[in-house]
Formats: structure tokens, C-alpha cells, sequence
């Protein structure tokens, strides 16, 4: 069956939620259809604020900033936008309520006359992501399965390029951008830092400058490595959540109990730093998991509540303090690791003027 003749040439795609880890996705996807993509600006203050006008108070900060994304995507006259619904991503491994009923949210608190695009991922009940692509192309008018199958592929490639980079150490949005414009690079080792930590948070809290503070910028300014859910396979995550003899309940829990497990497990990390939204429950249940086996192993823990009204100069100051602490704390381990390398730069010099000596002698 061919493409139907009024079919949408333009969708949405609010900067918020599920775009932080599948934007790639989406761009392959969409752009082998043939639809063009208008994003939302990034998040500001204006933005929240916008959202947060539309909602209850107790909402979360996350789901106020998609709403705000969403009124944005509107103010630009984009009048389809994608909001799927990401239910579980896994048998029984669920998504929280509100962003697995986040179309009927918007549908609900968004009083102006749009189209929604609302394909639903759902495992638990068999709708993996080949069924949520053909809904999606089905909504938008386009039934011709081989067209479909492509832009499946296009967004696995687009996807796959982007998690390659992001593991080597590129930048998240450097390597977003690098996925979708189709240029594969990966970086070169850089530096290594005295201090490392691991962020473990959702990719929607960390990777939004304005949500997180630019947090990761910061650290790197501290002189400190910060390791996130990108520096790890999804293997590795559930793997170290079993160690833990843990269980995996939440979609998103990769992004936190995974990934901070892993690098815990594996003795690579100083200290652990939990970035989440003020109110949210299933953060806080994973927050309180990790914090129980870091306590355990003695490793610092500085846990970083967000939401509408968080101010920088406190966050800087609280994120500064936890810096200072370990440096305090490994300051015996660093003076050792001079003195080894003191040791070895002596014992190399000597090692020269002998050589030097035997070839004065020949």
C-alpha cells in the first residue's frame, strides 16, 4: 500500500524524556520516511515555568518540562507532535506511571487543537519496537511495510553509531549530533584525572544543561572524570544489578542502580553522586538501594535533589563540598602515587646515566 496522499510532512519532537536516549533513533527513523523534524528550543527557565503553569504542583519537574517542551513545539506552529508512550521496556520492567500515561497527560492538561502521534512500547505485552514503529508510521499515514522495515534500520544505525561514540568519550551531544549527520569519529584517550565518580541519574536529568546544572561540565572543570549509563553495555548494567542480588523492576534503572553498581563493583570510582527529581519515587527507592551498598563498601555518596526552584549557587556549593571531600580522603593515596612516580622517574634516570656509562666504556 503506498503512502496516503495527505500525509504529514512535519513532526515535533519535544527536547525532553525519551529524546535524551533515542533521538537518534527517532532522526533515522523519521528522516528515511521522509518526515522533517522540528525540535523544541533547550529548556529554560521560561519553559519550566510554562509547563509547570499547566500541571498540579506535586508534579514532577521532568514531566513539567515535557509539557513546557510540548507548549513550545506549539508557540512554532508545529501542530503534530510525538509523544509516545514507553510502558515497559522489558517483561515487567515498567516505566513510572506518569510517563507511561504521558499522552493522556498532554492530552489532558493542553487545551489548543494539535495532533499527538502516540505509539506505544509495551513488552510486557508484546509490543516491542518494531510494532511501536509501524503504529508510529501508521498514525502518520505511511503503510508500506518495506518503507517501514528501512526506517527501522536507519534508526538502529543511527542509534548503534551514537552509543559507539558516546562509549569512547565523546560528549552526549557531541555524539548525538555525529549520529545524525551521519559523521562516525571516536575519541581519542584523553587525560587521566585524579578523581572519578559516576552520575547516577535519568538521561533526561543529566544530559539538559538547564535541569542538571551543566553538572558534568563542572566536575570536568574540578579536575574530576564522571562516568555515566553511557560508559556502560546494557549487559553490563543487569549483570551488576544481580551481583548486587538486586532486582531489575524500573524501565530506567540502568541509568541508576546499574550503572552506579557496576562501577562500584568494579573499583573504579572515588565516589557516587545521585542527580534525581525532587518527588520521584522510583528515584528515590534506587537512591536508597545504592546508598545501602555504598555505605557498605565506604564510598562517599552525595545525593543532588532537582526541580523548578533549585538554585545554581547551592548546587555548585553542595557539588564543590563533595570535590573537597574526596580530596581530603584520597589525599594519602595521591601522596603515595607521587611518590611512586618520584621513585620511577629516579630509578629511570639511573637507569639512563648507566646506559650512558656502558656506552663511554665500549
Amino acid at each position: 500500500m503506498e503512502r496516503h496522499e495527505n500525509l504529514k510532512k512535519i513532526i515535533g519532537i519535544p527536547r525532553a524524556i525519551s529524546y535524551y536516549n533515542n533521538y537518534p533513533f527517532y532522526h533515522g527513523f523519521f528522516k528515511s520516511l521522509g518526515i522533517e523534524i522540528v525540535l523544541s528550543d533547550k529548556t529554560t527557565a521560561k519553559l519550566i515555568n510554562d509547563g509547570a503553569k499547566h500541571v498540579v504542583s506535586d508534579t514532577c519537574l521532568p514531566i513539567k518540562v515535557f509539557v513546557g517542551h510540548v507548549i513550545n513545539l506549539l508557540d512554532k506552529g508545529c501542530d503534530t507532535i510525538f509523544v509516545p508512550s514507553i510502558q515497559s521496556t522489558g517483561y515487567k520492567i515498567n516505566n513510572c506511571s506518569k510517563i507511561r500515561g504521558l499522552p493522556e497527560i498532554i492530552r489532558n492538561v493542553i487545551n489548543k487543537p494539535f495532533e499527538m502521534i502516540e505509539p506505544t512500547l509495551d513488552k510486557t505485552e508484546g509490543l516491542g519496537i518494531k510494532e511501536f514503529c509501524f503504529e508510529t508510521a501508521h498514525q502518520l499515514g505511511i503503510y508500506d511495510e518495506k518503507s517501514i522495515n528501512s526506517a527501522i534500520s536507519s534508526g538502529w544505525s543511527a542509534y548503534n553509531s551514537f552509543v559507539e561514540m558516546a562509549k569512547s568519550g565523546i560528549p552526549h551531544k557531541e555524539a548525538v549530533e555525529n549520529a545524525i549527520n551521519g559523521n562516525y569519529t571516536l575519541k581519542k584517550l584523553s587525560l587521566v584525572k585524579p578523581f572519578s565518580v559516576v552520575i547516577m541519574a535519568h538521561g533526561y536529568n543529566l544530559f539538559d544543561e538547564r535541569i542538571s546544572m551543566n553538572i558534568l561540565g563542572k566536575l570536568d572543570k574540578m579536575g574530576i572524570r564522571a562516568y555515566t549509563s553511557l560508559d556502560i553495555t546494557r549487559q553490563d548494567g543487569i549483570n551488576s544489578i544481580h551481583e548486587l542480588d538486586e532486582i531489575q523492576y524500573w524501565a530506567n534503572e540502568l541509568d541508576l542502580t546499574g550503572t552506579a553498581a557496576y562501577f562500584m563493583l568494579n573499583k573504579k570510582i572515588d565516589g557516587i553522586i545521585a542527580l534525581s527529581a525532587f518527588g520521584c519515587g522510583p528515584d528515590s527507592l534506587m537512591v536508597d538501594e545504592i546508598q545501602y551498598h555504598a555505605n557498605e563498601r565506604k564510598i562517599p555518596m552525595l545525593h543532588l535533589n532537582i526541580d523548578e526552584h533549585t538554585g545554581e549557587a547551592g548546587f555548585v556549593t553542595r557539588l564543590e563540598a563533595f570535590a573537597d571531600m574526596l580530596i581530603r580522603k584520597n589525599r594519602k593515596k595521591l601522596l603515595q602515587q607521587n611518590k611512586c612516580r618520584n621513585i620511577e622517574i629516579a630509578l629511570n634516570k639511573q637507569k639512563v646515566q648507566e646506559q650512558n656509562v656502558m656506552t663511554k666504556v665500549k
